[in-house]
Order: C-alpha cells, then structure tokens, then sequence
C-alpha cells in the first residue's frame, strides 16, 4: 500500500511539475517556448505559472523582438502561440517584428484594452497597412486580428474566424465593399458594438434600412 502511495504521490508532482510551466524560459517579460534547437527559433507564449492556461500576465505596450539569447544562444522569434495573449485585459499595444510568420489560434482572444496594433513593414507573411490598427495576412488580405480603434483597411477581402472576439470596448465597425467573407464568431461577445454599417458598394452583405 506504501508503495502504491508513493507512487501515486510521485505522479502527481510530477504532473504539477508539467503544467506548472508552460514556457521554456523568460526574457523582459515575454515568455517563449523553444520551437527549434536546430535552426535556433521560439514562440511568444503565455507564463502558464499556474494550472490554468493563462494568467493574464501581459500589460501595457509590448514589443516583440525579432531575436532573443538565453544562455548561449540566440534565438529567432519567428511565432506567436496559440492563446499567447489570451484574456490580457490590460494589454494597450502590440508591436510584432518582421520575423514572425506564424500568429496561433486566439492569441489575442478577449484582448479588450488593445488600442494599437503594429506589424513591422518588413515582415513577409503579415502587414498594418494604412495604419489600421490590425494585423493582416498580406497573401489573402484576411484581416486576423482587430481592435476598438481598428479601421478596416479598403482593400481586406475577409474577416477572420473571431478577428474582433472579446472586444467588448469596440463600440461602431465599418465593413467596406471590398469584403466578401466573415469568418465564425469574428465579432464573438462585441458587447459594446453599438453601430454596424456596410459600404453600399458590397455585392455580399448589406445594411438595409
């Protein structure tokens, strides 16, 4: 029976062990996870210092940089996680480098205190063209993430799948006639939108009467 329970009590601290840290190591207060000790690349992630998935840990303006050392070695910063910034209220501001060419699923769902949002005009795969305030994939002009201050730049062809989810401080939208597809839950708990107008020019949707 002692055996069992040494077991089992050994199970679980190991388990703990395992979700107590979500992240490889630390640098100024971003966190990263080690995508590759071959060709030496990380991904922003969140803290994860406890069970949950987040911790809120973000605040105020981040800028990511393109490169990173820890220990001996530096590191491209070439991706942002799944969930990364998710649920960090206090956020204001996000600068993303030219290096990074891979944005996860949700990470900067519920991000309602964003107000700037900036993609270096080097980088390949994204862009803040016409300083909207968004991060657009440049090859499918998909507009991937937006914020309360966000203007829909005139020639972003979709929304994407919850572009706009959880922001609840965006309180009027403006969809030109250039867009022709709205991904699922792109304006997912926008309890503040108030206004919602589509340009006259749109041959897919409309704002009738």
């Amino acid at each position: 029976m002692n055996k069992i329970y040494k077991f089992l009590s050994l199970a679980v601290l190991l388990s703990l062990a395992t979700t107590a840290r979500a992240h490889d190591f630390e640098v100024d207060g971003i966190y990263y996870n080690i995508t590759s000790e071959t060709d030496l690349t990380v991904a922003v992630t969140y803290r994860g210092s406890s069970s949950t998935s987040y911790d809120y840990e973000y605040t105020g303006a981040v800028t990511i940089p393109q490169s990173v050392t820890y220990g001996s070695r530096t590191y491209s910063v070439t991706s942002i996680g799944s969930s990364a910034f998710e649920r960090c209220s206090n956020l204001t501001s996000i600068t993303i480098p030219s290096s990074v060419t891979s944005i996860g699923n949700k990470a900067f769902y519920w991000c309602f205190g964003l107000t700037s949002v900036k993609v270096d005009e080097g980088n390949k795969v994204y862009d803040s063209r016409e300083g909207c305030n968004a991060i657009i994939e440049t090859a499918t002009n998909t507009l991937l993430l937006g914020c309360k201050s966000t203007i829909i730049a005139s020639s972003v062809t979709s929304i994407g799948d919850y572009a706009f989810g959880g922001c609840i401080g965006l309180t009027s939208i403006t969809i030109p006639s250039s867009v022709t597809s709205i991904g699922s839950g792109a304006f997912d708990d926008c309890r503040g939108l108030t206004s919602v107008k589509v340009d006259e020019g749109n041959k897919v949707y409309d704002s009738r009467e």
